[in-house]
């Protein structure tokens, strides 16, 4: 076994005895592999504490290259898998919830139908666990609402989004053509938590403003959020992306004016400066036009 294998081992499982069994090595044999391996990369990559190990700052930098080699491993394996006529390989997503319970799957679901041989892997993340998703080589691709870092994020398409107000067919305010943010306010309304985008855009909103937000429930489920709008009349808040099918039966959703709340980005992105895998690189394309065509436009008072 590679010793940059036994290296992330180590690393994954925090000590070197439980790295080893998991590897069917003994820990004396485990070890004098580590051992060997800094002495000659001339510095320790791992501190030894009472319980078990960390990686130490080079530790970090080794894992990142072996992470990135991997990564790059993979992206030649597809391209040769290309030049064959071949269509397969994992494309890895990190998204926000609104994508999930109609337009990823409609996509991915139109691209496999395609190219079968491509799985994808899903996972629902919000805005800074999605850009660390990308970092550790974990998704190839993140899809979030107003990310928080971008230090390392790539854009390849930006998509305006609106905060809406939802609320049941049948509030009082459900007949009104127009909602200003104030109205929503005056009614039991329930909020996302201060992780999630549309909750950093309302407290922006609400900076300069007497009012403040004063939630009956916050939570960080816009499922839920959806369905408890009907049971008490309240307001909720989200982005038009995820109010569409069979997500809005029921439900009553409002633009808010540009001026009471400023309309945030969807972004799609990868890892700055690194080179997509084929199958990766052809589904961003392909989102990409698909996001574009996206048309929500935002009051502007």
């Amino acid at each position: 076994m590679l010793t940059l294998d036994l290296i992330e081992a180590v690393a994954r499982a925090g000590s070197i005895r439980k790295a080893a069994e998991a590897m069917n090595l003994t820990s004396s044999a485990l070890n004098r592999r580590l051992q060997a391996f800094e002495e000659e990369f001339g510095t320790p990559i791992f501190e030894r504490l009472p319980q078990g190990v960390r990686p130490n700052a080079a530790g970090e930098l080794i894992l990142k290259h072996i992470r990135a080699q991997r990564a790059d491993l993979t992206m030649v394996r597809t391209q040769v898998d290309d030049l064959m006529g071949i269509r397969r390989g994992h494309v890895a997503i990190a998204c926000s919830q609104a994508l999930t319970p109609f337009y990823l799957p409609d996509r991915i679901a139109d691209f496999r139908a395609r190219f079968p041989g491509v799985s994808f892997t899903v996972n629902v993340r919000d805005r800074v666990a999605a850009e660390e998703e990308l970092t550790l080589y974990k998704a190839d691709l993140a899809i979030v609402f107003e990310p928080a870092n971008m230090a390392d994020f790539e854009i390849l398409c930006a998509v305006p989004q609106p905060v809406c107000a939802v609320m049941a067919s049948d509030h009082p305010l459900a007949t009104r053509p127009t909602l200003r943010l104030r109205d929503c306010l005056d009614e039991p309304h329930v909020v996302p938590s201060a992780r999630f985008g549309v909750r950093h855009l309302l407290d922006l909103g609400l900076r300069r403003s007497s009012r403040k937000l004063r939630p009956v429930v916050e939570a960080d489920s816009f499922e839920f959020m959806r369905r408890y709008v009907t049971h008490e009349r309240a307001i909720g808040f989200e982005i038009p992306i995820g109010l569409t099918g069979a997500v809005a039966q029921g439900l009553t959703v409002r633009p808010l004016p540009a001026s009471d709340v400023a309309p945030g980005h969807l972004l799609l992105g990868q890892l700055l400066g690194r080179t997509l895998p084929v199958a990766a690189s052809r589904f961003a394309e392909e989102l990409t036009v698909a996001l574009r065509r996206l048309a929500v436009p935002t009051p502007a008072a």
